[in-house]
C-alpha cells in the first residue's frame, strides 16, 4: 500500500510543483508557494485490533518422570533449544541399556544365522541337502535380521525417551506461565511451560461485512506501531461471520522483527478499499501550534493568511492528505517560517496604517 501511495501523491505533487513562485503583498522577496493539488488516493478505513502471538503453545512431558529442575520462570526469555525442564532419567537410562544389551544379542543371533545360511546354502548347491533344509535356514536367517531391526527400533525408541527427560524449548520466547515445580511428578501429556514468541505476531480485527468483499479484493492493509505504519504481509479473511455481531474476523501478519507489539495491545489498523480525490499537501508546509494544525494560505494579492486544517491519511513519505480547511487550487507558502515572518510584517504595516 505504502507504494501505492509513493505513486498517486508523486502525480499529485508533480501538478503542484508546476506553479512558480508567488510575491507577497511586500517587496522583502518572492514567497515560494505550491497548489493544492487534488489527487487520486486509496480510500482507507481505520479500525481497531488486537495484537497476537502466531508462535504460542504450551510444552508438555513425553516421558515420565519426576522434575529435578525448572530453570526458567514467568517473563524470562527463552532461546530455542534451552533445556526448560529435567525430568529424572534413571528408568529411561535403564531402558537404553536394556535395548542396547537386546540388540548386541540380536546381532550375534543374526551373524550365526547368515553363517549357516551361507553354509547351507553351498551344501545345497551340491545338492547334499533337501530343499526343506535350504528353506529351513533361509526362514532363520530372515527371522534373525527382522529380531536384530526390531532391537534397532527398540533402542532408538529407548534413546529417545531419554532425551524426553530434558525437555526443550520449541523456539525464541518469553514464558508466560509455569505449571510444574521441582519435586512434581510427570506423566505423558502433563502441561510444563506456557510461552509465546514475539519475533511473528499477527493482529486480528474484526471488520464489519459491508467492507469484507473489498478487503477480500484488495488484499492490502497496514498497522500503526510505534507511531508509524507498517505494511502487513499477509491478510487473511475468514469465511464466516459471527452471528452476534455481523461482522468477519480479519487477520494481519506483520513482518518478522516488528519491535514493540505485543499480545493483547490494541493496535490502529488501516484496509484499503478502493480509490478516493483528496487533496494533498506537502508535510513541510503543515504547522503545528500547541493543538492548533495549520498551513500558511497566499491569496491572489500577495496576502498571508494562516488557515487551520483537519489532516487525513499520509500520502507517501513527504505529503499529506487534508480534510478540511484549503481547496484545490489554493496557494500554500512551501516554507513555514518565512510565511510566518511575513504575516507578521503585514500585521505591522496594518497597525501603522491605523
Amino acid at each position: 500500500m505504502n507504494s501505492v501511495l509513493r505513486k498517486t501523491a508523486g502525480i499529485a505533487v508533480a501538478a503542484m510543483l508546476l506553479a512558480g513562485p508567488l510575491l507577497a503583498q511586500d517587496t522583502d522577496g518572492p514567497l515560494e508557494t505550491v497548489a493544492v493539488a487534488s489527487a487520486e488516493l486509496p480510500r482507507i478505513y481505520r479500525l481497531d485490533g488486537v495484537a497476537e502471538a502466531i508462535s504460542r503453545s504450551t510444552v508438555s512431558a513425553q516421558t515420565g518422570g519426576r522434575a529435578v529442575e525448572v530453570n526458567f520462570d514467568v517473563d524470562d526469555y527463552v532461546r530455542e533449544g534451552d533445556v526448560i525442564v529435567v525430568l529424572e532419567d534413571s528408568e529411561q537410562r535403564a531402558g537404553v541399556r536394556q535395548a542396547e544389551a537386546n540388540l548386541e544379542v540380536a546381532s550375534v543371533q543374526r551373524q550365526d544365522a547368515e553363517k549357516e545360511y551361507r553354509r547351507i546354502a553351498g551344501v545345497f548347491a551340491k545338492k547334499a541337502v533337501s530343499k526343506a533344509d535350504m528353506d529351513k535356514a533361509t526362514a532363520a536367517r530372515n527371522q534373525a535380521v527382522a529380531t536384530e531391526q526390531a532391537a534397532e527400533a527398540a533402542l532408538e525408541q529407548a534413546r529417545q525417551q531419554l532425551d524426553y527427560t530434558q525437555v526443550r524449548a520449541p523456539y525464541n520466547g518469553i514464558v508466560t506461565e509455569r505449571l510444574i515445580e521441582v519435586g512434581e511428578v510427570a506423566q505423558p501429556g502433563r502441561q510444563l511451560m506456557s510461552g509465546l514468541s514475539l519475533d511473528s505476531m499477527r493482529i486480528s480485527v474484526d471488520v464489519p461485512q459491508n467492507l469484507v468483499g473489498s478487503i477480500r479484493s484488495q488484499r492490502a492493509a497496514q498497522a500503526k506501531v510505534n507511531g508509524q505504519w507498517i505494511e502487513a504481509e499477509d491478510v487473511t479473511v475468514f469465511p464466516v461471520a459471527d452471528p452476534r455481531s455481523d461482522t468477519f474476523e480479519v487477520r494481519l501478519r506483520l513482518p518478522d522483527g516488528v519491535q514493540g507489539v505485543f499480545p493483547g495491545m490494541y493496535v490502529k489498523v488501516g484496509f484499503m478499499s478502493g480509490k478516493q480525490q483528496t487533496l494533498v499537501v506537502p508535510l513541510s508546509a503543515v504547522v503545528l501550534r500547541s493543538e492548533v494544525v495549520g498551513i500558511y494560505v497566499v491569496g491572489e494579492n500577495g496576502r498571508v493568511l494562516f488557515r487551520h486544517v483537519r489532516l487525513g491519511s499520509p500520502a507517501g513519505p513527504d505529503y499529506v492528505s487534508v480534510l478540511s480547511g484549503v481547496d484545490a487550487g489554493e496557494r500554500i507558502a512551501v516554507d513555514p517560517v518565512a510565511a510566518g515572518i511575513r504575516l507578521k510584517s503585514q500585521r505591522k504595516v496594518q497597525v501603522s496604517d491605523e
